[in-house]
Parts: structure tokens; sequence; C-alpha cells
């Protein structure tokens, strides 16, 4: 006697896989939006007949009839900034009854485009994304199809909120010039489009200044990372007296490198980070720190998604602020040798 074995019916996933392109693009092409090319669409359908797929149009249709929520992308939720963002996301939402629905990256230190295929699978009417780690142009591909706000990163042709960072990181290396270090390194986080002008504020500052910058780069956005960097930075023969470090999770990971090693902070290490995050102002880290106003950044982003999907014809918004430097006791003057 045979046993019949009953097979799942095949899913926009396996559609995906059998034409190699991601499933919010399988989404795209049964729903007949803009974004996909003839080709990718009919090697997508081809796909779907030979896997027996069949595109439910009725409940796609039910389902895209009302697209009042928001969806918010964060980068990842062990950084207080991204905590913040989301406050001041909620912050502006409440008034106008809008839902929130949240998507967090599971990469570390890469693109992670399942958590942004999430929100445009749950039909959200615009997604607020903080920080996207993907190039210009998909972002802007994306927000052909559905609007997105951009913060903490400008993107050209997208409404973008973001801090002016070559302000702050301007500010931060002033400080330390201004207390006598010149081996001041920096530590960068991985090379992805539209984060990196801090670490170029800092390298240009310092070309400027007439000293070689020195710039270290963490394997991915971790504390863990930056900390496994700094005990490789800091052992060398030409030890900096001062670190600049792209965010305050990394600050923490040079601290803790620091610490492991003996060096006392500020007295052997002046250290500046960027966020200032809640961590930063507790008494014992007093880390001198960039505040780039993040619950304001997810406030004004709120209101501009509000805006975005109230009149999808308005202008392209672009609202950057002002970071201001907030110096604590993690820096000190360079002290002199005896």
């Amino acid at each position: 006697m045979s046993i019949e074995r009953q097979h799942r019916p095949a899913t926009q996933a396996d559609v995906a896989r059998e034409v190699g392109v991601s499933r919010t693009l399988v989404s795209f092409a049964f729903r007949d939006a803009a974004g996909v090319s003839p080709e990718t669409r009919q090697a997508i359908f081809d796909a779907a007949k030979r896997l027996g797929y069949r595109h439910n149009a009725a409940a796609a249709a039910l389902a895209s009839k009302s697209r009042t929520a928001v969806g918010l992308y964060l980068l990842d939720l062990r950084n207080e900034v991204y905590s913040d963002v989301l406050n001041g996301v909620r912050l502006a939402l409440p008034q106008a009854g809008n839902r929130l629905i949240l998507s967090v990256s599971r990469s570390i230190g890469g693109v992670d485009q399942g958590a942004m295929d999430s929100l445009v699978e749950a039909r959200v009417g615009i997604i607020i994304a903080a920080a996207l780690l993907d190039p210009d142009e998909r972002v802007r591909e994306l927000a052909q199809i559905i609007p997105v706000v951009s913060v903490t990163r400008r993107v050209e042709g997208v409404d973008s909120v973001y801090p002016d960072d070559r302000a702050g990181a301007r500010a931060a290396v002033e400080h330390l010039l201004g207390l006598g270090h010149t081996r001041i390194a920096h530590m960068a986080g991985p090379s992805f489009e539209g984060h990196t002008v801090r670490r170029e504020t800092y390298e240009k500052m310092m070309r400027d200044a007439g000293v070689i910058p020195q710039t270290v780069a963490a394997g991915d956005f971790t504390q863990e990372a930056a900390e496994s960097a700094a005990a490789e930075l800091l052992a060398g023969p030409d030890r900096p007296t001062a670190v600049f470090t792209h965010n305050d999770q990394f600050a923490l990971g040079v601290r803790e490198a620091a610490y492991a090693m003996g060096l006392a902070i500020p007295g052997d290490l002046s250290l500046v980070g960027y966020d200032d995050s809640r961590t930063a102002r507790l008494h014992g880290i007093d880390l001198t720190s960039v505040d780039l106003h993040a619950v304001e950044l997810g406030t004004t982003a709120g209101r501009v998604a509000l805006e975005r999907l109230n009149d999808p014809g308005a202008p392209i918004a672009d609202v950057t602020s002002t970071p201001r430097l907030v110096v604590r006791n993690s820096t000190a003057p360079l002290r002199s040798k005896s």
C-alpha cells in the first residue's frame, strides 16, 4: 500500500528562492507595482507556474485597502539611540491614532533585507527607517513603491531627518585638539553608504591640523567588536592619548579594553563618544559625548511620516539638526611627560 504525501502549497518565499530575489520583489511583481523590470517580473511568473504558486489576489486587495499603519525599522535595539528614536516616534503618533509596527534588524554589521521585507509585507503605509545600511539607490527604489522616512542618515530624494554629523564630529575633534592631544584615534564602524561622515570629518580635521589620522574600523556595530579592535589599537607602539568613537557603544568597548590593560580614563586616555546615551550620563561612566537629540529626531520623523501619508505629493522633507558636545569626566588635558 503506497501513501501519497501531501506537500504544502508553494509560497512567495519559495518563488523568491527559485528566482534569487527577495520576497518583497515577488510581492511587488504580483501586485503589478513599479520597481520590477519586465524580465524579472516574467522570471517570477514562470517560477510561480513551475512551483504551482497561486497568488491570492482577493486577500492582497483586501489588505491593501487601508494603509495607515506606520512601519518602524531599527538597526539595533541594543544601542540606546534607537530606543530613543522609537520613543520619539511614539510621541508623534498617538494623536493621529496610527498603528506602529516595529521591525528590528537581525544582522550584525550587515544589511538585513528580511527586516524591511516584513514591514512591506505587513502593508504599512510608510516606513520610518533608523538607520538603513542599504545603498542610497536601493533606498530610493524602495521609496518609489512605499514612502520612506530616513532617520539619522540623509538619503538624497527621500524624506530625511538627520543630525549634522559634520558639526558633531568637528566639535568632538576640536575638543580633543584643544586639550593638547595630537595622537587622536577614531574608532569607526563598517563602511556603509551614508554612515561615514563622522569618519571623514575626523580624518579631514586631523590632516588640517598637520596630524596623520589613525582610523580603526570595528568589525560590526557592537560594543564587543569595538572592544576587540581597541585592544589591538591600545597595545600598539604609538598608543593614542585620545579616542573619538563612532557612537557610545564603541566608546564603552574602548573603555573596557583600556581598563583591562590598566589604563586610566582620562588620565592615560581621553575618550569621546557619540549619541549622548543614558549610559554615557551615568555616574562612574561620565562619558564626554555628542548629543544628537535622538528623541527629537524620532518625533520629527513621526511628524514627517504623518505629513507624507496625508499628502503623498508634498515636496521631499530634508530636516537637519545641530548636535551638541556634552563634556564630562572622560576627557582631560594631555598629561605632560615628566
